[in-house]
């Protein structure tokens, strides 16, 4: 009586073809991971500009001016590293308008578009272009 052997395993083929799927997708999910984590940092430097002009609003009601020293604003120093170091914001004032400004910074510099945020004393934002969107 003839005996068959029984393998167990896989072939190199079908780990060849696994690996291939497994690269298809990383290549294409990779791309749109790394634009969500930039929208997501994105949003601290939005945050803060709005914190901070409305740290200006309140400088403004108790002195009838705005300020330039981001300290006066509650900020560790001027200008304004944000806590995770994605943006610079600093102030200029003219008068009575301000502009508050969020560079960004380090990793943050790969969003095209949205490397310079702003806001001014009449809560408009710049860029325009989807950087803002909700």
């Amino acid at each position: 009586m003839y005996c068959r052997k029984v393998y167990l395993g896989f072939t190199l083929i079908e780990l060849m073809l696994v690996v291939s799927i497994i690269g298809i997708i990383a290549a294409v999910a990779y791309p749109s991971y790394q634009s969500f984590v930039l929208t997501g940092n994105r949003t601290e430097g939005q945050r803060e500009l709005l914190r901070l002009a409305n740290m200006q609003e309140q400088v403004y009601v108790d002195t009838k001016a705005y300020t330039t020293d981001m300290r006066q604003l509650g900020a560790p120093a001027d200008p304004y590293i944000t806590e995770s170091g994605f943006y610079s914001i600093d102030a200029t004032v003219n008068g009575d308008t301000f502009v508050l400004t969020a560079t960004a910074k380090n990793g943050q510099v790969k969003d095209t578009g949205c490397t310079s945020l702003t806001i001014n004393e009449a809560g408009e934002t710049t860029p325009s272009s989807g950087c803002w969107d909700k």
